[in-house]
């Protein structure tokens, strides 16, 4: 695998360490005490949240440079990569779904729906297209899972989500209030 090409794949519990590494890292550079998400629990126990739920969960690995323990096109330090990393790689995209009746309580209700839950992309490996290819595997896995609507929630702490789900054919749907985050709620008809 080149050091700069994202491989997708299923989730592996060997992943477990490494995804939670991410979520992590991920919250922390938009601004947001990870310990302050409410629900987070899912990414503890990824096998039952997700795939016995009926859903999937993707992670995204690039082989980190050998030579300098470094992402991918920038300064990442040794550290870092190494909580990145898996059996296969180090982790810089992932992301998943549920059947929206198997989601959080708070969430929309919509028969024939899944919900995008934790698309994280490392911070060094952003604006390389990673979510991009990340969201389109997700959304031909849910399609082919035979879901017809994809939803998706983020907060408005998060300017770069909210401007990643618009362009990607997403529209906001809704609005709402969780403690101290004020959510938008988007759909896309798959």
């Amino acid at each position: 695998m080149d050091a700069n090409e994202l491989s997708l794949r299923s989730y592996d519990p060997r992943d477990d360490a490494a995804v939670w590494a991410l979520h992590e890292w991920a919250m922390r550079e938009t601004g947001v005490d990870p310990s302050d998400i409410p629900g987070t629990d899912d990414l503890r126990s990824v096998t039952a949240s997700y795939l016995d739920s009926g859903g999937a969960f993707v992670v995204g690995v690039v082989d980190a440079d050998p030579s300098s323990g470094e992402l991918p096109g920038d300064s990442t330090s040794a550290r870092e990569v190494d909580e990145l990393a898996t059996h296969d790689g180090t982790l810089a995209a992932m992301g998943g779904y549920v059947p929206n009746e198997a989601g959080h309580g708070d969430e929309r209700d919509r028969s024939g729906a899944a919900e995008l839950h934790r698309m994280r992309v490392a911070p060094p490996s952003q604006r390389r297209g990673y979510g991009r290819a990340l969201l389109d595997e997700l959304e031909r896995r849910a399609a082919a899972d035979g879901f017809e609507t994809l939803l998706a929630t983020t907060s408005t702490r998060q300017s770069a989500a909210l401007d990643f789900y618009a362009s990607r054919g997403y529209e906001r749907a809704a609005t709402s209030a969780a403690g101290a985050y004020e959510l938008v709620h988007f759909e896309k008809e798959l």
